[in-house]
C-alpha cells in the first residue's frame, strides 16, 4: 500500500516493512512527479529490485511489470521514415522527443534547421510541443534513436548555383564579425562570408563593425560558390565601380596633390587624398622643408611617388615636393609644374561633369575669329596704302631732281 508520495519517489508499505519506488523505476516515460502515476493509500503490485539488510531497505520498481516500450516497439519502423512525437525535455544541444511511452529520439541542433549559424535548441522549440521528424539513426539494441527536422525541408544547397549563381546581388543578414570578415545569411541555411578587403574599394577597414552591425542587412554580390563546404564567398563593395580605374587617371606617378594627415602607424602616416582615397607616407617624406615633422591634422601638399591599382596602394611624399624644387628650375617654372599637373587631374575627372560645347558657344568663336580677320585686312591695307603714300613721296617731281636721282 502506497503510505507516502514525495517528489523523489513512492514509499510502500509491504506488510511491516517499507519499500521505495524511484521516480525513475514508475514508468517507462518521463514523469515529473509520482503522483501522475501513483496516489496515497493506493493498493500496487511491485517488483523486488534491490534488498540491503544492513540497511534495513528494499528497493521496489512499478515500471518492470510490463514489458520495455522499445521491445514492444513496432518492428516496421526504419530509418527514413516520418514519425511524431512529444518534446520532453529540451537543452542546448538538442531536444529529447518522445515517440511513444519510454521510447524517446533526440533531435540535435544542428538537424533542426540547415542553417550553420551557432542556434540553441530553444531557438527552434520548446517542451510540450508536438513535432514531426525524419528518422536519422535507429539502434534497436542500445535503444537509440536519433531524429532530425531540417530533412522535412528541401536543401537549399541541392540547387544553390540556379538560385544563388556567381555575379547575382541579394540582400543578407549580418549573424558574425571575425577580424577578417563578416558572416552573413541570405536565407536559412545559405550563409556566406564577407572578407574584409570586400567591404570598401577606397577605405582601409579594420574591422567590419567600422562599415555595418549584427543583424543589419546588408547588399552582397556573390564572388565564388564553395558548395563542397556549404560556403559562399560575398562582396558588398563590388556593388559599385571600381573607382581605382578612375584614380589611376588622376594619381599618377609625379602629380601633386593636397591631403591631410589621418594619422601615425608604425611605419609612417595615412593621408587623406581627394575623392575619398587614402595614401601613405614614411616618415622621410614626411619632413617639411624647415626640417620639422609633419602633425595629426595638418593639411600639405603631397607628391605621388607610386601608385599600385591591384594592390590599391598610393605612397606619396611631401618632402620630395621641395627637394625637387632645390634640385633645380624657377618657382615659376615649378609652379606652371604644379599648376599644370593640377590642371591635368581636373581635366582627367571632369569625365562627369565636363561641359558640353554648344551652338551659342561655335557662334561665338566664328564671330571672334571673324573679327580678327577683318582687324587683320583692315591692318593690311591700312599698312600697303602708308607704303604707297611713302612711293609715291620719293618720286622725283622735276627732270634736275630726276637726273640727281638717276646718278645717285
Amino acid at each position: 500500500m502506497v503510505k507516502n508520495v514525495t517528489s523523489y519517489g513512492v514509499f510502500v508499505d509491504l506488510g511491516g516493512v517499507d519499500g521505495l519506488i524511484h521516480i525513475t523505476d514508475l514508468s517507462w516515460g518521463r514523469i515529473q512527479h509520482p503522483d501522475e502515476v501513483v496516489k496515497l493509500d493506493d493498493k500496487i503490485n511491485v517488483v523486488i529490485l534491490d534488498f540491503d539488510d544492513d540497511k534495513k531497505r528494499i528497493a521496489l520498481g512499478l515500471k518492470q511489470l510490463t514489458p520495455h516500450p522499445w521491445d514492444a516497439m513496432d518492428d516496421s519502423l526504419k530509418v527514413g521514415d516520418i514519425i511524431k512525437g512529444k518534446v520532453v525535455v529540451i537543452a542546448d544541444y538538442g531536444a529529447f522527443v518522445e515517440v511513444a511511452p519510454g521510447v524517446e529520439g533526440l533531435i540535435h541542433v544542428s538537424e533542426m534547421s540547415w542553417t550553420q549559424h551557432l542556434h540553441s535548441a530553444q531557438d527552434f522549440m520548446k517542451v510540450g510541443d508536438e513535432v514531426e521528424a525524419v528518422i536519422l539513426t535507429l539502434d534497436r539494441e542500445e535503444r537509440k534513436m536519433s531524429l532530425g527536422v531540417k530533412q522535412l525541408k528541401p536543401d537549399p544547397w541541392d540547387n544553390i548555383e540556379e538560385k544563388y549563381p556567381v555575379g547575382s546581388t541579394h540582400t543578407a543578414t549580418v549573424r558574425n564579425f571575425t577580424n577578417f570578415g563578416a558572416f552573413v545569411e541570405i536565407e536559412e541555411g545559405v550563409e556566406g562570408l564577407i572578407h574584409i578587403s570586400d567591404l570598401s574599394w577606397t577605405k582601409k577597414i579594420k574591422h567590419p563593425s567600422e562599415v555595418t552591425e549584427i543583424g543589419a542587412p546588408i547588399k552582397v554580390q556573390v564572388l565564388e560558390i564553395d558548395k563542397e563546404n556549404r560556403r559562399l564567398s560575398l562582396g558588398h563593395k563590388q556593388l559599385e565601380e571600381n573607382p581605382w580605374d578612375v584614380f589611376e587617371t588622376i594619381f599618377t606617378a609625379g602629380s601633386i596633390h593636397e591631403g591631410t594627415v589621418l594619422e601615425f602607424v608604425d611605419k609612417g602616416a595615412v593621408i587623406a587624398l581627394p575623392y575619398g582615397v587614402e595614401g601613405f607616407a614614411t616618415p622621410k617624406h614626411l619632413v617639411k622643408e624647415d626640417g620639422s615633422q609633419t602633425q595629426v591634422d595638418e593639411k600639405l601638399e603631397f607628391k605621388v611617388i607610386e601608385f599600385n591599382k591591384d594592390a590599391k596602394r598610393i605612397i606619396v611624399s611631401h618632402s620630395r615636393i621641395h627637394e625637387d624644387a632645390q634640385g633645380g628650375g624657377s618657382d615659376e617654372s615649378r609652379k606652371g609644374k604644379r599648376s599644370g599637373k593640377k590642371e591635368s587631374t581636373s581635366s582627367t575627372m571632369a569625365i562627369p561633369v565636363m561641359e558640353k560645347t554648344t551652338l551659342g558657344d561655335i557662334e561665338e568663336l566664328a564671330a571672334l575669329k571673324e573679327k580678327l580677320d577683318n582687324q587683320k585686312v583692315a591692318a593690311f591695307k591700312k599698312e600697303a596704302s602708308a607704303k604707297a603714300k611713302a612711293e609715291v613721296e620719293e618720286e622725283p617731281k622735276t627732270a634736275a631732281e630726276a637726273d640727281t636721282k638717276s646718278e645717285e
